[in-house]
């Protein structure tokens, strides 16, 4: 390890060296640049990884300096990758300027994978707000290269968390438009039922009977199997317990659906909110009478 960051330390003082003397302009970036790739693969195998990320930011300078964008960028990610194992916000800081860069070369695709990156380390530092940025721009570039199976992923990542806030319409209107596209797709027409059973739960939790009564109907209109699915009947059925205020009904309809079709902690979490709602409900109407 000590070997390793004497030898990174001696590539980078050479680059250095480079950079601060007279040479050829063009000529002296490069050599710099080599000097400095070698630098950070060293301090990468003695594990030094925010110095490793640190080499790796001049790197991406040197390519800069000579014009070449697309270097530069990938530089970038190298210094996100080692700074990832330290700090999330330098980690952050890097793969935004690599999208920037790769934005402005016009690779598309590339930007669209590290917007997913960036949104997934705020998703590890559990801020939802920023997450569901970084998916929507990570859903929006995919989508424009037609990458239709992981502009979904970033999509149904955004109504998760949109759900989660509370957000409800918006995470409605998400999952029945990739519900609606993927009728039309044979590898995705599988998954439809789910995308409506997540919208139908999202309905359940804004507690409007008559939406979820009439989002059924269109469900249903949609696509036409859906009624004899066991999604539909779960929605349909607790779509009745809340219209009876039957706490009861409620629960043993979401128990009879998880022994057969174990539940996420997701859906878990939104029919809690929902059954708590009822039970509140019922508390205020004892309290009347």
């Amino acid at each position: 390890m000590g070997d390793q960051v004497a030898r990174a330390d001696e590539f980078e003082k050479k680059a250095e060296k480079k950079l601060s003397g007279w040479g050829i302009f063009g000529s002296k970036f490069e050599d710099a640049a080599d000097l400095f790739d070698k630098a950070a693969n060293s301090y990468k195998l003695a594990k030094s990884w925010d110095k490793a990320g640190a080499t790796y930011v001049k790197l991406a300078n040197c390519h800069l300096k000579l014009d070449s964008k697309h270097e530069a960028a990938q530089a970038y990610v190298d210094a996100a990758h080692c700074y990832k194992k330290t700090s999330t916000s330098e980690a952050i800081s890097c793969l935004v300027q690599a999208v920037e860069m790769f934005c402005d070369i016009g690779r598309i695709s590339m930007a669209a994978r590290y917007n997913k990156e960036i949104a997934e380390l705020y998703e590890s530092e559990a801020n939802i707000e920023k997450s569901i940025e970084f998916y929507e721009k990570a859903a929006d570039f995919f989508q424009g290269e037609e990458v239709t199976t992981s502009a979904n992923q970033c999509k149904q990542k955004v109504a998760q968390f949109a759900a989660q806030l509370e957000q409800y319409p918006k995470a409605i209107e998400i999952y029945e438009e990739i519900a609606r596209h993927s009728l039309s797709n044979n590898l995705l027409k599988y998954g439809v039922k789910g995308h409506l059973l997540n919208a139908g739960i999202c309905h359940l939790c804004k507690g409007d009977v008559v939406a979820i009564t009439n989002a059924l109907e269109k469900y249903q209109d949609l696509d036409p199997t859906f009624s004899g699915t066991r999604e539909y009947r779960l929605l349909a059925d607790l779509a009745s317990a809340i219209d009876e205020e039957d706490i009861t009904k409620f629960t043993d309809v979401v128990k009879e659906f998880d022994s057969m079709t174990q539940l996420d902690s997701w859906k878990t979490t939104l029919l809690l909110r929902v059954k708590e709602k009822l039970k509140a409900k019922e508390l205020e109407e004892d309290d009347l009478t």
